[in-house]
């Protein structure tokens, strides 16, 4: 299974920053979670192409997620795709329906299909087997982990876990204890104030003890531009000893 970073960046664009978006691969299946804006620029760029992306997973509602999500079914169409689904927590569908009531010949161009899931058993995405925990945001949303069928994992102890917007909190811990790789936000640096997404120490706090292989610092706002290294030596600092690495988009890493 492959990850690829299509989108490490916010709300807030910044030139080689697309919003939240990741492609997970393995050969003969892919997801994408997310689609923010400029995402589907850089799925463009993949060998997968937006033509291979059937199904999109998505983390919560905030527009840095979802900008690109009608513009994925409009290329599909125009690409002579047929079929696309979008999984999400609830309020998934009444998103959809709301995106089509503003863009309405859009609806019906292709086979469209909506599906709402729980934190409270696992389902399968896009052929990946996939477990939810809540997160803790502005926004109800899940974070997910992942698990390709092939494996003998169930998916709540899969190699990837992608944890969309949230605070830090020991939750999240014991929900990626054990992965190969975490993908986590860390918006903003230690010194700016805010609540809803951790900074490097309460993130460093939060996953000490974790046995998590990698971390990958990802859904970064302009603040955090050239203090990337300090950012993930605060992590360090804070208790967190596995490999912490800040995400770009474009980067590919093997599970």
């Amino acid at each position: 299974m492959e990850l690829t970073v299509l989108g490490s960046g916010s709300a807030m664009p910044v030139p080689d920053r697309a919003q939240a978006g990741y492609l997970l691969d393995d050969g003969d299946r892919s997801l994408l979670v997310d689609c923010g804006s400029g995402v589907l620029q850089r799925l463009a760029g993949t060998d997968t192409g937006y033509e291979g992306v059937s199904t999109v997973l998505l983390t919560h509602h905030h527009l840095d997620h979802v900008a690109a999500l009608l513009p994925l079914l409009k290329a599909r169409w125009l690409a002579g795709e047929e079929h696309l689904e979008v999984v999400g927590p609830a309020g998934t569908k009444a998103l959809v329906d709301g995106l089509l009531d503003v863009h309405d010949y859009l609806d019906g161009r292709i086979d469209l299909a909506v599906r709402e899931v729980s934190a409270s058993r696992p389902f399968a995405a896009g052929g990946f087997d996939v477990a939810a925990r809540e997160t803790r945001h502005s926004m109800d949303g899940f974070a997910y982990r992942f698990s390709p069928p092939s494996s003998d994992a169930p998916a709540g102890d899969g190699p990837l876990v992608l944890s969309g917007d949230t605070e830090a909190f020991a939750g999240m811990a014991r929900f990626a204890d054990g992965a190969d790789c975490l993908v986590h936000d860390c918006s903003f640096p230690d010194d700016v104030d805010v609540s809803n997404h951790p900074r490097p120490t309460s993130l460093g706090e939060a996953l000490a003890g974790a046995d998590v292989g990698t971390l990958l610092l990802s859904h970064l706002y302009p603040h955090t531009g050239g203090r990337e290294r300090e950012m993930e030596d605060q992590v360090r600092e804070a208790g967190f000893d596995g490999e912490v690495r800040t995400a770009t988009d474009g980067l590919r890493v093997s599970l």
